[in-house]
């Protein structure tokens, strides 16, 4: 595929390359076979994917071996209360010429990769993590007023513990939204446990190799986004998103008893795009009902924000979209 980068791909060659990666991925990450193939749509959909864990699960790991798989440039940000906006995006530095005038340069931060893992995004404080946000959404950054795109493919990877909550800051709504799919990383079970220490501990670790590049993963991109979308389609997954509205007044009792907000028309976006990666990952050149259905957790679950007795009880999201799922009709298709 290398002297072919900047061609057009088939289908067929779509699905192989996404089926190389995956293998890549499975030497070193055991099981957790849905968070591989899930997270891989993130990236064919050209969004970015929040991964919550406790740690020593393998979320950092997963994420270095795909950028040893896609020969991108990686860089990894650990997040601190301490850590401030211009330790991601970068600086305005002095510096002095051959000629003996002084003058600024701008420093590049680690955002300028084509993945940023952005590990513990919960650890630092509000005013650092909004320093990702026009990052995620526009593919850019402005410092002292002056814009600079960043390398493309570009993705955030972020991870966050969801046990520990001291020294932590809840990730606002409207970062959250800009995560395409929010991705759980289980506890392994007994045989991926044996698996994990006999691959780890022994004289040598599995090598990964490279199997794509940002180019061809950006052709990949392209080729998700020419997915056909039925009418039908289109409008089930926007029933989808409306029922999870609690001042509708066809809402859900579930719904409007546990939810603050619904999900925003990003969410709706997020359901079309995993769609079309997962019609194409299935050798299928146009979107079905059964491939919205299928990417509506990772899609929404982190768009519905829960009211204070919600969270008190302990409601899982999850639940609320599966009952969504039992009771939204399908549209009526007109001959």
């Amino acid at each position: 595929m290398e002297n072919g980068e900047n061609r057009t791909l088939t289908v067929e060659q779509y699905r192989q390359i996404a089926v190389a990666i995956d293998k890549q991925l499975s030497r070193y990450i055991v099981g957790q076979r849905e968070l591989v193939h899930d997270l891989l749509v993130t990236l064919l959909a050209g969004g970015n994917a929040l991964l919550e864990g406790v740690p020593g699960l393998g979320k950092t790991l997963l994420i270095q071996t795909l950028s040893e798989t896609l020969a991108c440039s990686y860089a990894r940000i650990q997040f601190t209360p301490d850590l401030m906006p211009a330790d991601i995006l970068g600086t305005m530095i002095l510096t002095t010429q051959e000629d003996g005038q002084r003058g600024f340069k701008f420093e590049k931060g680690p955002i300028f990769a084509n993945l940023v893992l952005a590990d513990e995004i919960n650890r630092a404080a509000p005013r650092t993590q909004s320093a990702l946000l026009e990052a995620m959404q526009e593919g850019q950054v402005t410092i002292s007023g002056q814009t600079y795109d960043l390398p493309k493919p570009f993705f955030v990877l972020a991870t966050q513990n969801p046990i520990e909550m001291e020294g932590t800051y809840p990730l606002p709504e409207a970062q959250i939204d800009r995560f395409l799919y929010k991705l759980y990383v289980p506890y392994p079970n007994e045989n991926d446990l044996v698996e994990i220490a006999r691959r780890t501990t022994g004289a040598s670790l599995p090598v990964v190799e490279r199997v794509s590049s940002g180019k061809v993963l950006e052709a990949m991109q392209k080729l998700t986004r020419t997915v056909p979308v039925a009418e039908p389609v289109f409008r089930y997954a926007a029933r989808l998103v409306g029922a999870t509205q609690p001042d509708q007044p066809e809402a859900l009792p579930s719904v409007k008893r546990n939810l603050r907000v619904g999900a925003s028309p990003r969410g709706l976006q997020a359901l079309i795009w995993g769609a079309k990666a997962e019609a194409l990952l299935d050798n299928r050149k146009a979107v079905s009902i059964e491939d919205v259905r299928k990417v509506i957790y990772p899609a929404l679950r982190h768009r519905l924000i829960l009211n204070f007795e919600a969270q008190a009880e302990g409601v899982n999201p999850d639940t609320i979209l599966r009952e969504i799922l039992k009771n939204v009709k399908l549209p009526v298709v007109k001959d």
